[in-house]
């Protein structure tokens, strides 16, 4: 049975646009393969794109996966790759024409990636700097991006709309939630953005602990939403909404800290306070090609197997765009009360 060895974590950057061509015979002899990873964000100012290769095997000739991926000259293309990036702008019925803005991607070397399945702790990637090398969609502009790798005689291609703009934005500014037993939901709204097809949501509760009147010690519960597609969410008008329950903060503060309280012959002394916005709300926009990646290629696992979807001409991978977006909010007073009541531990400052 042969395989493909992936020279890239399929988790570390996940990324896809509408489906193009992407054949690429595995079984011929022995040859790399090119294997590219990216996600476009415009707000960042650095974005990275992952571009190594990986190896078809049989079992008269077999690869050991673990080992070779701890390798670094068996992952990279020797030297620097030609790539870019060359941006098209949306016109007259739509139609995507070339802005004549061509990206040069340049190579870096990561000093500080942790141990794992590969090579560490430096790793070479491609990178992009600069906000304005992206240009943000606006309602009368959209752009997409066109990404061209040249090894030898051949080119590997891919391309995405960019996800994105300046009107992306949550809009909820406090959490309301209840100590006592409730079957109610509240929601959390936000604007919807260009070229996004889904939303990722998770909000944080940061806290101070003390005990024993010790030093303070940061803490925090947190809550993800999960991946949801624009037809799962609730929508009125541009604004998408996602509902919780009204006892999530406390059903988590419960696992979190158990049966503390402020004084307890049991537990030493626990103090613990929050500040006046303690919840971060984290937001991610993805792309259309990024969606399949995950909903098509996690049927089936992320393994060494060669993945069912790619939007990579020429390779294997995903190349995509997204908008990463957070925002503080407050608790409503309700929520405040029902923290500063026992079995919580939680004082005012």
């Amino acid at each position: 049975m042969k395989k493909l060895l992936l020279s890239v974590s399929l988790l570390a950057c996940l990324a896809c646009f509408n489906a193009c061509s992407t054949d690429v015979d595995l079984y011929a002899d022995y040859k790399d393969i090119p294997v590219v990873y990216g996600l476009l964000d415009a707000s960042q100012d650095t974005n990275y794109i992952r571009i190594n290769r990986a190896f078809s095997s049989n079992n008269d000739h077999p690869i050991n996966a673990n080992e070779v991926a701890l390798i670094a000259d068996s992952c990279n293309y020797p030297g620097k790759l030609r790539a870019y990036i060359v941006e098209y702008q949306s016109g007259f019925g739509n139609q995507f024409t070339e802005t004549g803005d061509v990206l040069e991607l340049d190579t870096m070397t990561v000093h500080d990636k942790e141990e794992g399945i590969f090579y560490s702790p430096n790793q070479k990637v491609y990178y992009a700097k600069g906000k304005a090398v992206f240009s943000n969609n606006s309602p009368s502009r959209r752009y997409k991006y066109r990404l061209f790798i040249h090894k030898g005689n051949d080119t590997i291609t891919a391309e995405t709309g960019l996800v994105g703009d300046d009107d992306f934005k949550v809009i909820t500014s406090q959490l309301n939630f209840k100590a006592a037993e409730s079957s109610k939901s509240n929601q959390i709204n936000f604007v919807e953005t260009p070229n996004a097809v889904f939303y990722d949501m998770e909000f944080v509760f940061h806290y101070w602990e003390s005990v024993n009147n010790g030093p303070l010690t940061q803490k925090q519960v947190s809550y993800s939403f999960g991946a949801k597609s624009i037809e799962e969410l609730d929508k009125d008008g541009n604004v998408f909404s996602v509902s919780y329950g009204e006892n999530t903060l406390f059903n988590l503060l419960k696992d979190a800290i158990g049966a503390d309280t402020i004084v307890n012959p049991n537990h030493p002394n626990v103090v613990r306070y929050f500040d006046p916005k303690p919840v971060t709300i984290y937001l991610a926009a993805g792309g259309d090609e990024l969606y399949n990646y995950i909903q098509v290629n996690a049927q089936t696992g992320y393994s060494q197997t060669i993945p069912d979807y790619t939007n990579i001409s020429g390779g294997y991978g995903v190349f995509s765009s997204r908008r990463n977006l957070t925002k503080e909010v407050g608790i409503s007073a309700r929520t405040q009360t029902d923290l500063y009541g026992k079995p919580w531990g939680f004082k005012q400052q």
